[in-house]
């Protein structure tokens, strides 16, 4: 059966998830701990870190490594349902948001809120500095507020279409999102758009996560929150 290896608290992985629920794969799914994988895992794959995606083709089976080989291979696995347009334009764009969220993004946000909150709680490295969680959210209004221009003058963010753009922005957004950091009040573009992702059905697995160590708040799971 197909497989993929991720972590829940992770957007890259939870990306990979949505995106092959978006195109209706059934896979099996196992939980992969970024800082102590194990053997089996490492052999799988050189980048030693989730997602890894094994799909079962004739003779046998293939790795793919990477949330954007996954999200790529899933969509050009087949034409239905697509997570890119048919326009070049917003083909490009719904990459540049891609590359947006896994550079711009991970590097202002992830790497102090998800780095203090999430990895020092599992590799128990001990409690989240102060200083480096305000100084991870003052960059996230700086993209917040990018995130609502877009949001302001398109359907989606990458256009008229849900893409793939939309699922990076998803993956990322829901980790902060399960961890308290973010306050839809002050983002009501953002929460627009981010309550029709939560509508989805390839939301579901991610919206039903329970992580051992964390607790969502109550509207995480609310679809009218």
């Amino acid at each position: 059966m197909r497989t993929l290896y991720h972590f829940p608290l992770h957007p890259a992985s939870r990306q990979a998830r949505i995106a092959l629920a978006e195109k209706k794969l059934k896979i099996r799914e196992e939980v992969i701990d970024p800082w102590n994988p194990s053997d089996e895992f490492l052999d799988m794959t050189a980048e030693g870190a989730p997602p890894v995606f094994v799909d079962v083709i004739s003779g046998g089976t293939i790795t793919i490594s990477g949330v954007r080989a996954i999200c790529e291979y899933a969509n050009d696995g087949s034409t239905r349902l697509p997570l890119l347009s048919d326009h070049a334009f917003e083909r490009a764009e719904a990459r540049r948001i891609c590359a947006w969220f896994e550079t711009r993004f991970s590097e202002d946000v992830d790497s102090y809120i998800l780095s203090e909150k999430v990895e020092k709680t599992v590799t128990g490295l001990g409690a989240p500095e102060t200083a480096v969680l305000r100084e991870g959210r003052e960059h996230l209004q700086f993209h917040l507020t990018y995130l609502t221009w877009l949001l302001e003058r398109r359907d989606w963010l990458a256009g008229n279409q849900f893409s793939l753009g939309d699922i990076a922005g998803a993956g990322h957004i829901s980790c902060l999102d399960f961890l308290g950091e973010m306050k839809w009040r002050d983002w009501p573009a953002v929460k627009d758009w981010y309550q029709r992702i939560k509508s989805r059905p390839s939301m579901r697995g991610v919206l039903n996560d329970r992580v051992p160590g964390f607790r969502a708040p109550r509207h995480y799971t609310d679809l009218d929150f």
